[in-house]
């Protein structure tokens, strides 16, 4: 079973390093970050929230392993992945999830733009914004939700 989600997890991945639109290092660092993502939301919950968790964090990860994520801490990390997961799971389009580590200074935020259909499947557009020594970064995305009520990056 664990190598079955580790392969799943590198497969993701890769179609997001693909998808990103960015040099070697950073696709390199999508990869890394998705799959560390992937790693570090398995971590949580059990059973159907241990997926969840775990498809979450291979999204957030893959956004926030590019060249935006080269500033994050760990705790930046969690931050930022939690808030994807209550953007898409919860939040209203328009309205941003935001998200802050008074730590390390950085904060963000996540903002669903567009929830459609997409054969029989519910999808959600967004972007986060992450905000480093002041100055914004955007990665956008979209994800839909899986029959098994896991959300899978397109």
């Amino acid at each position: 079973m664990k190598l079955k989600v580790i392969a799943g997890m590198t497969a993701m991945g890769l179609a997001l390093a693909g998808c990103q639109g960015v040099g070697p290092k950073q696709g390199v660092g999508a990869l890394a970050g998705a799959v560390a993502g992937g790693v570090v939301g398995n971590q949580f919950g059990g059973g159907r929230g241990k997926v969840i968790a775990t498809t979450l964090g291979v999204i957030a990860g893959g956004l926030i392993g590019n060249s935006i994520g080269k500033s994050l801490d760990a705790q930046d990390r969690r931050r930022a992945q939690n808030a994807e997961y209550q953007a898409l799971e919860y939040g209203r389009v328009g309205s941003p999830v935001v998200w802050r580590n008074p730590d390390s200074g950085h904060y963000g935020e996540v903002t669903p733009t567009k929830t459609y259909r997409n054969n029989n499947l519910q999808c959600r557009e967004y972007s986060h914004t992450i905000y480093i020594d002041g100055r914004p970064e955007t990665a956008k995305g979209t994800a839909c939700r899986q029959p098994d009520g896991t959300w899978r990056p397109t």
